[in-house]
């Protein structure tokens, strides 16, 4: 079987006003989680997954994140086979946080990747 390379960038290549999708765990989220981001646990991806399509409806990208980019590489995959444009962010929240990019909690002040 032919697979094609899962579509990735780094944390630099992902625009400001991004659609990120985190799906790492609730604890996780709320440790600290990119600004504005949509969080769609992994596992509870099925079960939300219309939450994922409505924000994507305007064609805009996702770019799939989780901690260091496992877990968001399986899910950048399933959203491809859906036909939905979406990228796994190499390195996850690590390299976010570790690029200086905005990471905060739900109540807007910094937070921390866990």
């Amino acid at each position: 079987m032919n697979f094609a390379p899962l579509p990735s960038v780094d944390v630099a290549s992902v625009p400001a006003d991004a659609l990120v999708l985190d799906v790492r765990e609730d604890d996780e989220w709320a440790a600290g989680h990119a600004d504005g981001a949509l969080h769609v646990p992994m596992s509870d991806f099925v079960g939300r997954f219309g939450e994922v399509t409505e924000a994507v409806a305007d064609g805009r990208r996702a770019f799939v994140m989780c901690r260091v980019g496992g877990r968001s590489a399986q899910v950048t995959q399933y959203l491809v086979q859906q036909g939905i444009d979406a990228v796994n962010v190499d390195g996850g929240m690590i390299a976010w946080d570790a690029a200086g990019r905005p990471v905060v909690t739900e109540a807007g002040a910094p937070g921390f990747v866990a």
